[in-house]
């Protein structure tokens, strides 16, 4: 039995309201929120967040090759899943590849995986921008989602199985972007709408086809595409049980592109019971159709981070803030030197402890060492230190200091030492924060964020955020 063996989406903290931006523009609007990736996120950190949801389950089931998609890449000729391989600790045997860049890739790659063998981690990010004003930046957003897929085994059973799936594949211009642009051009809505009706039909009839199901059967059916009359439309159109129509999270989260279609998958495995046929429906340059059945093994699986626990400890973003990280304004920034590039030989030989946050520990004392250290704090001992990795160890503030004046692209800065469980001390800095909201005592979690671009190179490195949980009922 192949399928998914589990699944992780990654929702970023910030939320823009519809509604505000009529309140500065005077146009565009609507109802609900948007998704939107912090100012120190892209698609390849917002991947790895999925990518350690997925992975925190299932320790049995290393990855035999990792592949990435994304339509917005932070590199283009550099490949962007090295930085993902690196962050979790893969093996140099483990290939890591970026499959394609179109609004078809996500699903396409875990379709991929799925016809497959081995055991594949598909990865799939997209930050989706727009004119200000405009319904891309108004009803895009901004997601991950990850999927280890492979075969049923002991220690990482299958949840999910796939029962089939289907393809129709048409060549027209519906939406398209040159290489460079930032903003999508969109034919008029009801020729994309004549296309996308009978192509998702297609594909819908050969995937129940083929996998002996009635429409009926269904009991979980999402269609997700940028073009949201065409998805509503075949929505109804597809013979399914009404209350078989789940909510695709456009309202609260926004169209993740290429990514959103795995977030809603991921947000239904969640909460799914044994033996439930889930279909999904993704409209982008022609149709792609995924039936699976979850099977018994989903009654024990336990999320870390479910999504609509994300969904609920989301936090409004000022539009004029959100305009700013998205480029569209320049603010007066501090008046300090910017960083220069990151040097490539250096950040080398520290791999382990830039992408993945890998400290040492002395083997006699147990005293925990941040960054790596040759020689031990208690007894001095030397070259006997053992690697421990606290990118997913908790820790608590023991001071902190807001810092107004040192650049970055979304003053202010705020500087937090942090005791981590177990031990170890170090000096990090805090996003997704509510600077006049923090205390000493606070509990903070690692999430791997960029610092800063320079001379077109990306320096990654660790930050600490609030360790948030969904208010219970």
């Amino acid at each position: 039995m192949r399928g998914i063996v589990s699944s992780g989406g990654y929702v970023p903290f910030r939320r823009l309201r519809r509604s505000a931006v009529p309140e500065l523009l005077g146009t565009g609007g609507g109802k609900g929120t948007r998704a939107v990736a912090s100012h120190d996120e892209d698609t390849t950190t917002m991947g790895l967040e999925a990518a350690r949801l997925a992975l925190a389950g299932v320790p049995a089931a290393a990855p035999d090759a990792l592949w990435f998609t994304t339509p917005t890449p932070a590199y283009a000729d550099k490949t962007n899943a090295n930085a993902i391989h690196a962050a979790l600790r893969l093996s140099s045997e483990v290939p890591a590849f970026d499959f394609g860049g179109g609004l078809r890739s996500g699903v396409g790659a875990l379709e991929t995986a799925l016809s497959g063998r081995g055991t594949t981690l598909v990865v799939m990010a997209d930050q989706r921008d727009g004119l200000p004003g405009g319904p891309d930046e108004t009803f895009g957003g901004d997601g991950a989602a990850a999927f280890l897929v492979g075969d049923d085994g002991p220690g990482a059973p299958v949840v999910a199985e796939l029962l089939a799936s289907a393809s129709a594949t048409d060549e027209f211009t519906d939406r398209w972007r040159t290489p460079g642009e930032r903003r999508s051009k969109v034919w008029e809505e009801r020729f994309g709408e004549t296309r996308y009706l009978p192509l998702g039909k297609e594909a819908w009839a050969r995937a129940l086809k083929a996998a002996g199901l009635e429409a009926e059967a269904v009991d979980r059916l999402v269609v997700t595409s940028m073009h949201g009359r065409a998805a509503k439309a075949l929505s109804g159109a597809l013979g399914t049980a009404k209350e078989a129509v789940v909510d695709d999270l456009s309202g609260s989260l926004g169209q993740a592109g290429a990514a959103h279609p795995g977030l809603v998958l991921s947000s239904i495995l969640e909460e799914a019971d044994p033996g439930q046929v889930v279909a999904v429906v993704h409209l982008a340059d022609g149709a792609e159709v995924l039936l699976l059945r979850t099977t018994d093994a989903i009654a024990g699986w336990s999320p870390e981070r479910p999504v609509a626990a994300q969904i609920a400890v989301g936090a409004e973003l000022p539009y004029g803030k959100f305009l700013a990280w998205r480029g569209m304004l320049s603010p007066e920034p501090p008046r300090r030197p910017e960083p220069l590039r990151v040097q490539s030989p250096p950040a080398w030989r520290a791999e382990e402890w830039k992408f993945a946050f890998v400290g040492s520990r002395d083997r006699t004392s147990g005293a925990v060492h941040l960054p790596p250290s040759r020689v031990s704090m208690q007894g001095g001992a030397v070259d006997d230190m053992e690697p421990v990795c606290l990118a997913g160890t908790p820790g608590t503030i023991a001071t902190f200091t807001i810092d107004r004046i040192a650049y970055s692209p979304s003053p202010p800065i705020v500087f937090a030492v942090v005791d981590f469980d177990g031990g170890g001390r170090y000096p990090v800095e805090l996003t997704d924060v509510d600077a006049d909201a923090l205390s000493i005592g606070d509990r903070v979690e690692m999430t791997f964020r960029r610092l800063y671009s320079a001379d077109g190179v990306h320096d990654y490195f660790w930050k600490a955020r609030p360790l948030r949980r969904a208010p219970t009922a």
